[in-house]
């Protein structure tokens, strides 16, 4: 059975992808910045493609690109991106990183990634999963590096990383000359730890502007803030 994950604006199929639907995409499309009107935005391993929608959603950029290694979720990311309201400006490209770079010049206004976040070798037995949770597939370096060659001059780059991890990001980033400048830090409740960490870097260091998320007050009741920050997408928000 192919139930869909229904979006106000749009629908995700994910029966084929190893990482469904998650917070943290979603958190990442909503809160990502696009007050400098992007005019080409690139997802560096788009799953279920739920990144690059909510970007097509939200600005007018007149290409939003997408990159995914693995087959089946490339495929299924295709299918996303036709089935929508902004199929003509949305394009995936099957391919790594790597090849992606030695084939494309281009510049981007706008980088996310919600990328393979763990740094242990855990065997699931499920290939695909493996290589989409963890970080050995796309390790910082080269996603900075990526990043760093791809991004336009005034560019910005935003990327979900758990909380764990976010030392380790900001040092390596700084090898790159990008700056941090806005950092959100998301709790599941009011007394649980930070969990995840976005971030959007530029090229240009300045101030960061620190903030903390809180999902839930209680049980399956949200806070105001990420209320505001998802209700455009969610259907019950």
């Amino acid at each position: 059975m192919r139930k869909p994950f229904k979006f106000k604006q749009f629908t995700i199929y994910q029966d084929r992808c190893a990482m469904k639907i998650g917070t943290d995409g979603v958190l990442l499309g909503a809160w990502t910045n696009i007050s400098n009107s992007p005019e080409s935005v690139l997802d560096i391993g788009a799953g279920t493609g739920i990144i690059g929608l909510m970007l097509a959603q939200r600005c007018y950029a007149n290409t939003i690109d997408a990159i995914e290694i693995d087959e089946e979720a490339f495929e299924q990311c295709v299918e996303n991106f036709e089935a929508s309201p902004w199929s003509d400006r949305l394009f995936c490209y099957h391919a790594s990183l790597d090849e992606f770079l030695d084939e494309i010049d281009d510049k981007y206004d706008l980088i996310i990634s919600n990328p393979p976040f763990y740094s242990e070798q855990v065997t699931s037995g499920n290939i695909a999963r493996d290589q989409a949770r963890q970080n050995s597939s796309l390790p910082f370096n080269l996603l900075l590096k990526g990043v760093s060659e791809l991004l336009s001059k005034n560019g910005s780059f935003a990327i979900v990383v758990p909380f764990k991890e976010e030392k380790s990001l900001l040092q390596q980033a700084l090898k790159f000359e990008l700056y941090p400048v806005r950092l959100l830090r998301v709790k599941g409740h009011p007394d649980s730890e930070v969990k995840r960490s976005l971030i959007e870097f530029h090229f240009k260091k300045t101030e960061v502007l620190t903030n903390e998320l809180i999902i839930e007050k209680s049980r399956h009741e949200f806070t105001e803030d990420y209320i505001n920050l998802t209700k455009d997408f969610y259907l019950k928000m």
